[in-house]
């Protein structure tokens, strides 16, 4: 007979031997062993010693210059900008703001986050790029005050996806505006719904009464890539499109989605009923999902996947477990929202492309709960099935079948008992597919009713960030049990003594930073975390300047900074050539909210989220 306090009890006393051990990974043995980073009495990170093979490049300082800042012996340049043409009969970028929707559709769309590299040969590739949402203050020359029906179509042209070809000239890589896969996917593209939600009453609209047939993605936050060779989407901040004419009321679900019946930001309501929630209801439903688009075919509707949750998607780090089923982790980009897994029913076969195109279709839905001892910043955790009829989720609940369980996955997470998170964003999985990480942004209701201090949140109001990372027990990805601990806690040691707000023992007044978001893995191991913080260079974040891009060793806890990022930006997107030779990285809103910035131009030209690649000028491996 299963026992769960025995299993835990077990469980406890081999994580104890795991994370016993000093230092982290320190060697194959470790690896295989799974030890885990031990922390001293006050809960810090043991001191990295500069002893890594893996970070041989020169750390640059903090800045706070209108530039991208990159290693001495590296070289920054862009790729392509909000605006530029991606099709051989597109019109050129007008910086006026009164170029028309149709010039849109046909170029690169604004607020570039997470992206993916498929190669097609040795010197050719195609990119498949998330475009987020836009700022209206540099879209439009009115700045979005006096809105047209074409404004908003311009607006719904600028979100969503570019997929363009990149080819490799003289060691230069460039866009291919003839590229044959060349293609935007915008809030007005066609989709299917799949999985168990696809069909249900509450996807069910005017316009589409089968609801399956959704139409649009934006606020495309960061991203997943399959070995089938598909594109992973996810949408975020959906919500934020949703609004009403007219003030109105919405229900619970909706509140806990972020949708009010009140005009919005965006003023799409104003022009498109679709996004009138008083006169929709069911429209926000259809979005908030995990989209897999094939990025070789441009005549391919993309699949809206119900069975990974619909919730705000910030990434999906897809892996291969060792028994070939997949999984994904996927976390929930809102103060005091959740972890997910995804374990498919089907398993993964090596070579069959056709049949694993259906591995997103069917499988179990699970959320985290960690142990929450206060100044522990290590211990266990648990999947928690998100299955209609188990844990809670019935009839009774507020809950009729599997498709309202992945609809409203937030509720069915606050009805199984999972442990609310400071914004879990991006989630990566080590090459050697043993381990995992997450960073947790920051939370200022840290501390308040429903969000205890405690785990692997253990700051009240905060504003720096962490990473967390786990291990499943015996190297199993669909194992119910994980190890976690800290990898890192952000912090800033000039300003905070003697606290967690300090950070941990790996950050320094040389390295320091705020809210780790983008972060994902090279070939080598090496571990490139993104940052989108405050950039005030005041008070708390003194010394910290724009926002950043950092590399970690996972073995020894040492982090260099590797770049910084122009005026008002936001770090976002990251992958590489299969060489490892160029890394292509995303400078998303430099200059929001009209703050002084001409990047990537300079002189006096309006300020373009842009695509940068990252070479070194020997055209050795990055990082290396």
């Amino acid at each position: 007979m299963w026992n769960r306090d025995e299993q835990d009890s077990q469980f406890s006393e081999m994580i104890e031997a795991r994370l016993s051990r000093r230092g982290f990974l320190t060697g194959t043995a470790a690896v295989s062993a799974g030890a885990f980073l031990a922390l001293n009495p006050v809960a810090k990170a043991v001191a990295a010693k500069p002893t890594s093979s893996l970070l041989k490049f020169e750390p640059v300082p903090a800045s706070t210059a209108d530039t991208v800042v990159v290693p001495k012996g590296y070289k920054a340049t862009p790729l392509i900008s909000w605006g530029d043409p991606i099709f051989a009969n597109a019109p050129e970028f007008d910086p006026s703001g009164k170029q028309q929707s149709a010039a849109q559709a046909l170029q690169f769309g604004d607020n570039t986050d997470g992206m993916s590299l498929f190669p097609i040969s040795e010197d050719r590739a195609v990119l498949a790029i998330n475009n987020e949402y836009t700022n209206y203050e540099y879209l439009f020359d009115h700045q979005g005050k006096n809105m047209t029906s074409d404004d908003v179509l311009k607006a719904q042209a600028a979100v969503g996806n570019t997929i363009v070809e990149i080819v490799r000239k003289d060691g230069q890589w460039m866009i291919d505006r003839n590229g044959k896969r060349n293609r935007r996917i915008t809030a007005n593209t066609q989709m299917k719904m799949t999985g168990p939600a696809a069909g249900h009453d509450l996807l069910k609209t005017a316009a589409d009464p089968s609801g399956t047939m959704p139409k649009g993605t934006f606020n495309n936050c960061a991203n997943g890539q399959t070995p089938w060779g598909t594109y992973l989407t996810c949408e975020e901040n959906f919500n934020s499109f949703f609004g009403a004419n007219t003030e109105g009321s919405v229900n619970a679900d909706q509140k806990r989605y972020g949708i009010s019946a009140k005009p919005s930001d965006y003023q799409w309501q104003k022009f498109d009923e679709r996004f009138d929630v008083t006169k929709n209801p069911n429209e926000p439903n259809r979005h908030g999902w995990v989209v897999e688009i094939d990025p070789n075919d441009p005549n391919s509707t993309p699949l809206k996947r119900s069975a990974l949750g619909r919730f705000k998607h910030e990434n999906a780090a897809l892996t291969i477990n060792k028994d070939n089923h997949v999984v994904v982790y996927l976390g929930d980009d809102e103060r005091g929202e959740h972890l997910y897994r995804f374990v498919s029913k089907n398993k993964y076969q090596k070579g069959n492309d056709a049949a694993n195109r259906d591995l997103l279709e069917e499988g179990t839905l699970y959320v985290a709960q960690f142990d929450m001892e206060d100044k522990a910043l290590k211990g266990q955790g648990r999947w928690l099935e998100l299955t209609f009829g188990k844990n809670g989720l019935t009839p009774e609940n507020g809950f009729n079948s599997q498709a309202e369980v992945l609809i409203f996955a937030r509720r069915a997470a606050t009805q199984v008992g999972a442990t609310t998170m400071d914004r879990p964003e991006w989630v990566a999985v080590h090459p050697n597919n043993e381990y995992v990480f997450c960073t947790l942004t920051n939370n200022k209701n840290r501390g308040k009713e429903g969000q205890p201090v405690g785990g692997p949140n253990p700051r009240e109001k905060n504003n720096y960030g962490q990473i967390v990372r786990w291990m499943p027990v015996k190297g199993d990805h669909t194992a119910e049990m994980f190890a976690w601990d800290l990898y890192l806690i952000a912090g800033n040691p000039t300003v905070n003594q003697g606290n967690l707000y300090a950070g941990s023992e790996n950050i320094n007044a040389n390295n320091m930073f705020n809210s780790p978001d983008g972060i994902g893995f090279d070939k080598a191991g090496r571990l490139w975390i993104q940052t989108d913080g405050n950039y005030s260079n005041k008070g708390e974040f003194e010394g910290q300047g724009n926002n950043q891009m950092l590399c970690g060793d996972p073995i020894t806890g040492e982090v260099h900074r590797f770049l910084t990022g122009p005026v008002a930006c936001e770090i976002t997107g990251l992958t590489f050539s299969a060489d490892q030779k160029t890394m292509f990285i995303g400078v998303q809103h430099p200059g929001e909210e009209l703050q002084a910035s001409n990047f990537p131009a300079g002189g006096n030209s309006k300020p373009r989220s842009t695509i940068m690649m990252i070479t070194r000028e020997d055209g050795g491996i990055i990082g290396a």
